[in-house]
């Protein structure tokens, strides 16, 4: 199968692809060809998908949006894409590497896999509400406030809601439930490509002690799992004012690890 310079992005969960659109407009202006699906029943502008979410959304697990990447990357042909992914996206990254769907995987504020967890007090209390069991299959649409807390921590309250009003849509609560079972499982001792994990200082969701535990659960040593941590962001990392720093710096690390 044959390397090329085609990114598939993965967005996280609470979003859809219309979070990647300057990023794309970013490595295309590099040369590369970029693709940015969105999860199932994820389709559509967040405001309006607010207001009408498709239902089917609610039994969607963690396992069926890996099995729709993998099934989208097939349709590329005889190629191995770049991937990107962040959040919840990050994890299906990895579970896309394992299953050598990739050339390469970046992963950035990476959700973790099953057994890798955090006592974080800003861990829990930013997903519990998400993952409530007596929830049972309802759709999960969290309030500005929550957005803040979870997400946006190191921006205003003003400049949160702005995000939220232009990004968030309803979730499924069982793609992150499944994500703490077989569906989230990584085989750490397993030979992968070249990955990059990439955290944020403050996050809430996703602390910085929850990513490294991740980067060393990783035990093949002949395999490249590098890491950067960039001080004083947030979970929106991928929005936040300085994200160009980011993509330039996974750019520089791409011109490094894929191999033409």
């Amino acid at each position: 199968m044959k390397i090329s310079k085609i990114i598939v992005f993965i967005h996280g969960l609470h979003e859809n692809a219309e979070s990647w659109k300057l990023w794309k407009i970013f490595f295309e202006a590099s040369g590369f060809i970029c693709h940015s699906p969105n999860y199932p029943f994820h389709d559509g502008i967040p405001n309006q998908l607010r207001q009408n979410p498709n239902k089917a959304l609610a039994n969607i697990r963690m396992a069926n949006v890996v099995d729709f990447y993998a099934k989208f990357i097939e349709t590329l042909g005889d190629v191995m894409p770049i991937l990107i992914g962040h959040s919840m996206g990050g994890l299906i990254v990895q579970k896309l590497i394992q299953a050598e769907k990739g050339s390469v995987g970046v992963c950035i504020t990476s959700a973790s896999p099953k057994g890798v967890l955090s006592l974080k007090w800003s861990f829990i209390k930013s997903n519990i509400g998400v993952i409530n069991p007596l929830k049972g299959n309802s759709l999960y649409c969290g309030t500005k406030e929550w957005f803040h807390y979870a997400i946006c921590n190191t921006l205003t309250r003003q400049e949160s809601d702005e995000i939220y009003e232009k990004a968030v849509v309803p979730e499924s609560r069982n793609i992150p439930r499944s994500s703490r079972f077989n569906d989230g499982e990584i085989a750490f001792n397993k030979p992968h490509k070249p990955l990059l994990f990439i955290s944020a200082e403050k996050d809430h969701i996703i602390p910085i002690s929850l990513n490294i535990k991740n980067v060393k659960a990783y035990k093949d040593k002949k395999s490249v799992t590098d890491f950067k941590e960039f001080k004083g962001r947030s979970h929106c990392i991928c929005v936040q004012e300085g994200w160009e720093e980011v993509a330039e710096f996974i750019e520089n690390w791409l011109t490094k690890n894929v191999k033409s």
